[in-house]
């Protein structure tokens, strides 16, 4: 995951002002990105297909500001791709006939927007036609922390992870179909089916893994084209959840919650402190789970200390 950093002022990490406290000042943050089309494996074992990407990967790299803050924006469209591409921040409140333009290719798009309301949004292309841009991979997650900080109803996360659900369609070209939601065989978690879930899949090399008693945070975005996902951790409940991030928008002690298509939520989990625990994160619309929306999470006394922190908070 490439790590956003502040270009003005002291070079610390985007997201640092939230360990000490409010900012002082708000700050402009640099962000460029580039759109790529190439082949990715949506699979475990390797299956091949046509993305369309932010920066080669799915979800695109993780943006993350404080509250306040300015994005100063660059989307680069090289002169090798075939199509225009565009980008559409959902926590951006610009013309969506300038800024949110296409670009073509061997051209690029710059403007900057205030992050002004906290929260966790969708990025994603909106070139036309936007269903077919979408579906083949282009989007993302920007989070865009509360300038005053945690609090004791927004509580720090000993771990944070990033989860992004996606409808897989194998004819990328048939976009009429994405349209009717015909011809999705899978969902894919972070890019991949069963990505962190190496029960129903043996192949899968990779989970997400805590301590007992820590509280995990969970960013998740719902970048399906046509269906809601039902979010639901089995064999826990969720401690907290804020609906769009925002710490304002707090519901407690709920087991399933509905995200709708495009939406992004905070969900924190917190498991039993005296005993090693597993929860399967999943979608609970079962065409969507059996086909690849589980996610393993997995607390353990001798979790790798630096999961879900840092860099490792979208495990690629």
């Amino acid at each position: 995951m490439k790590q956003k950093r502040i270009p003005l002022l002291s070079g610390l990490m985007i997201g640092a002002s939230m360990v000490c406290g409010a900012s002082a000042y708000a700050k402009t943050v640099e962000v460029s990105m580039k759109a790529v089309e190439s082949q990715l494996a949506i699979d475990n074992k390797g299956t091949l297909y046509a993305a369309w990407t932010f920066d080669g990967a799915m979800p695109g790299s993780l943006v993350r500001v404080t509250e306040g803050d300015t994005v100063d924006f660059t989307l680069t469209n090289p002169a090798e791709n075939k199509n225009s591409h565009s980008m559409d921040f959902h926590a951006a409140e610009v013309d969506v006939l300038t800024e949110f333009a296409p670009v073509k290719p061997g051209e690029s798009k710059h403007f900057k927007f205030v992050a002004k309301r906290s929260g966790v949004y969708m990025y994603h292309c909106g070139a036309s036609p936007m269903v077919q841009h979408i579906a083949r991979g282009m989007y993302g997650l920007i989070i865009v922390d509360p300038k005053e900080g945690y609090t004791k109803n927004f509580p720090k996360p000993d771990r944070e992870y990033v989860i992004a659900q996606q409808q897989y369609f194998p004819d990328a070209e048939n976009y009429a179909a994405m349209l009717d939601n015909q011809g999705w065989t899978n969902a894919l978690i972070n890019g991949k089916v069963f990505h962190y879930d190496p029960v129903h899949d043996p192949k899968a090399t990779q989970a997400l893994v805590a301590k007992p008693g820590e509280r995990v945070r969970i960013y998740f975005v719902n970048a399906n084209v046509n269906l809601p996902v039902a979010l639901h951790p089995i064999a826990g409940i969720w401690d907290r959840i804020y609906i769009n991030g925002n710490p304002k928008n707090e519901l407690r002690d709920i087991a399933t919650y509905s995200v709708a298509v495009s939406e992004a939520v905070i969900a924190d989990i917190v498991a039993p402190a005296d005993h090693p625990t597993n929860n399967a994160i999943v979608d609970h619309a079962m065409s969507a789970a059996l086909r690849g929306a589980i996610t393993v999470l997995m607390f353990t006394p001798d979790a790798d200390p630096k999961m879900g922190k840092g860099d490792k908070i979208i495990l690629r």
